[in-house]
């Protein structure tokens, strides 16, 4: 399909593979997407400054940068950063066409939609959008207009922050379109509107549509706007614009009445004076994009709605209400759509909303008809797939941020071993940039693909933790070498059903436990081997804290024991060799809501062979400690593993080691793969302790 991407500064069409859809999504066939000529034209303004410069514009990038150089070392970093800004990105989070596919029973194929989001609602032939973010076109409402979801919903949830009210003064700053459409809401609300701008012409179509003053900003706006009041101010303020300068919400400030409501919709300069705020006790609020739900990946990519009576207004609600005002003929916008424009003519759009004088408000990109072809999911990147004998063709599957900038750089490192064959994501934009920088044969958003393709020889799944199992069950029942990342799977169901499948196909299979592979381990390992006694294992996981909000608290990430802290239970099985006898588990009792019991707990592991382990792992932690410590007790013997980055031994003659960034074996887990494939019988790690640590993962999750 074609999608509209970015590149240094540079709109262009590139050819990527349709998205597939998931539960409680729906794949849309476009019909109309529209430009945000603020969002978007700063993104392409943005790209165009030199990587660096963007660097060191911004210190939160430069701290960024100098703790990832720490941590990874200069080159990784560079080759990081460099592929980040060297791919294409997608535009566009506003648009309408036709369902064609639907995972969810409010949708049937057909159904005429608009659609919004970023990341889903692109510039793009096809989308995959959540049902929170979708609503179907009433009759009365064209494609063109329902193009405009987002920034409808955008410049209605301004409206909803100021609480605009019959009879109200209200002042909107900007006639861009955002300002253009709060001033149609404020109007049909029943409030005197009074709108600003420095554009004349934007000032005269305003006021075609019932604002009562329109007021140029090379006025003195604060005295007219006073004057328009009887001096008392206006009831509320709205900001459209986007600017650094912090005098518009000072201005703002001043044109209020006593205990007055500023909102800010667009960007400012956010340096508030006291003095403008004080003495009138006025209000300050910032309007969060489309509304309720915003932000929130329950709402938004679970579909889990927020109750009527409780949220009456969340942002698929402002999507609905706002396509009824259109279909009731309550507000208009055909006279602001100014321009369409054919898709594959994107550039010319973009450089019409970067002239000087006259610059279109709101600019369409329409796409073909609405045929009803079958979505193209593979996009061939070079013909030529021969590889060196002996090496492993590899398809990544789930090109998230871990794979790009851990698994790529190693893979490429060890190019006699290992060839990336394919790359699958569920977006094709991000399958095409990844196949293209690390020069893969195709890119795909169809993992059966993969499985039916027999030049595929090895699958490395990366994607969200509870699509392990199911993903690495279906490739080894497709004969495909398994690499899948941490966790093996993330219930006791699933556990017994990738064993089961392992050994009735007899394929390969690695599960990404790599600090057991680290050289710090392996060390270990070697003085340990001929142990007389039981060992006494203490491991410290200062974690770090993440919201329980975030996806891998959810369903869709098991929790962060089995999720993390998987890794450490088999370094223990690495180290004790054991089976395990018994687990125990004590966690805190937290006092707030915002942090997780099962985030901070003590989990100690007994061994048949008198072996005892324990890993504190915590997220109340500081981010500047060290992460992970691991002490090890043996026969006279202490081994301190530091951060992966120092190993003390005491009480040997045996020499330190230290390197100067963290090595906690990623690369090293796939040397040892490829060996264990082509001379070994395929599984470094014992499937009885691949089977024993999920399971203590999970029993230390609960």
């Amino acid at each position: 399909m074609r999608q509209i991407l970015l590149k240094k500064g540079t709109i262009y069409t590139g050819n990527t593979a349709a998205p597939q859809i998931e539960p409680c999504m729906i794949l849309v066939k476009t019909a109309f997407s529209c430009i945000s000529a603020g969002t978007e034209m700063s993104s392409v303004q943005s790209s165009e400054i030199p990587i660096m410069k963007r660097i060191l514009n911004k210190p939160e990038l430069v701290h960024r940068g100098l703790k990832m150089i720490k941590e990874r070392g200069l080159r990784e970093t560079i080759d990081a950063v460099k592929g980040k800004y060297d791919v294409g990105t997608p535009l566009g989070y506003s648009a309408s066409g036709v369902v064609i596919e639907s995972g969810t029973p409010f949708f049937q194929k057909g159904d005429p939609v608009a659609c919004m989001g970023v990341s889903y609602a692109n510039h793009a032939e096809y989308l995959a959008v959540p049902v929170n973010l979708a609503a179907k076109l009433p009759d009365a409402v064209s494609f063109e207009e329902g193009a405009t979801a987002a920034l409808g919903c955008i410049a209605m949830q301004g409206i909803r922050r100021a609480d605009v009210r019959l009879g109200e003064f209200v002042v909107i700053i900007g006639m861009g379109i955002l300002g253009q459409l709060a001033s149609r809401f404020a109007v049909s609300s029943g409030a005197t509107v009074i709108v600003t701008d420095i554009d004349a012409r934007r000032l005269v179509i305003a006021g075609k549509y019932g604002v009562s003053y329109a007021i140029s900003t090379s006025d003195d706006v604060v005295t007219q706007v006073k004057n328009i009041t009887g001096g008392h101010g206006a009831d509320s303020v709205i900001i459209t614009v986007a600017t650094s300068s912090h005098e518009i919400i000072s201005q703002a400030f001043q044109m209020c009445r006593r205990r007055g409501h500023v909102v800010l919709v667009g960007v400012a300069g956010m340096n508030l004076r006291r003095e403008d705020m004080y003495q009138k006790e006025l209000d300050f609020s910032i309007a969060t994009s489309y509304g309720p739900g915003r932000y929130d990946s329950t709402y938004e990519e679970d579909g889990v709605d927020y109750p009527y009576g409780y949220v009456r207004f969340t942002e698929k609600r402002n999507l609905e209400s706002y396509l009824r005002l259109l279909s009731e003929k309550r507000i208009s916008i055909g006279d602001i759509i100014e321009a369409v424009y054919p898709a594959e003519e994107a550039d010319k759009a973009y450089q019409a909303l970067k002239a000087e004088e006259n610059r279109p408000l709101i600019v369409l990109l329409k796409y073909n008809e609405l045929e009803t072809n079958e979505p193209e999911r593979i996009i061939v990147v070079k013909k030529d797939n021969s590889v060196p004998k002996g090496v492993i063709r590899v398809a990544l599957c789930g090109a998230g941020g871990f794979a790009k900038g851990m698994h790529l750089p190693n893979l490429k490192k060890m190019q006699d071993k290992y060839s990336l064959y394919a790359v699958q994501s569920r977006t094709g934009s991000n399958a095409q940039t990844v196949a293209v920088q690390y020069g893969a044969q195709y890119s795909t958003t169809d993992y059966r693909q993969i499985l039916s393709d027999p030049n595929v020889d090895m699958v490395m799944i990366c994607t969200r933790h509870d699509s392990h199992a199911s993903m690495a069950i279906e490739a080894l029942k497709a004969d495909k070498v398994v690499f899948v990342e941490k966790p093996m799977a993330i219930t006791m169901e699933e556990i017994s059903e990738v064993i089961t499948a392992i050994k009735d196909s007899g394929v390969p299979f690695l599960v990404g436990f790599n600090r057991r592979f680290s050289k710090y381990a392996q060390i270990i390992k070697k003085q340990i081997i001929n142990r007389k006694n039981p060992l006494v294992v203490s491991y410290r996981m200062n974690a770090g804290y993440i919201p329980p909000e975030n996806w891998i608290q959810g369903s869709a990430g098991g929790g962060r024991i089995i999720g993390e802290g998987c890794h450490i239970l088999d370094l223990f099985n690495f180290f004790a060799e054991s089976r395990s006898i018994s687990i125990s588990v004590t966690q805190i009792s937290p006092k707030t809501d915002h942090v997780l019991r099962t985030d901070n707990a003590v989990i100690t592991v007994k061994y048949e062979d008198g072996s005892v382990c324990t890993l504190l792992y915590t997220g109340l932690g500081h981010k500047d400690y060290g992460k992970e410590c691991c002490e090890v007790f043996c026969d006279g013997m202490v081994y301190v593993i530091d951060d992966y980055k120092k190993l003390l031994i005491n009480g040997s003659s045996i020499p330190a080691l230290k390197t100067k960034t963290p090595e906690k074996g990623q690369f090293e887990e796939l040397e040892v793969f490829y060996d264990s494939i082509r001379n070994g019988d395929g599984y470094p790690i014992p499937l009885w302790q691949l089977e024993q640590v999920t399971r203590l993962s999970i029993m230390g999750q609960e």
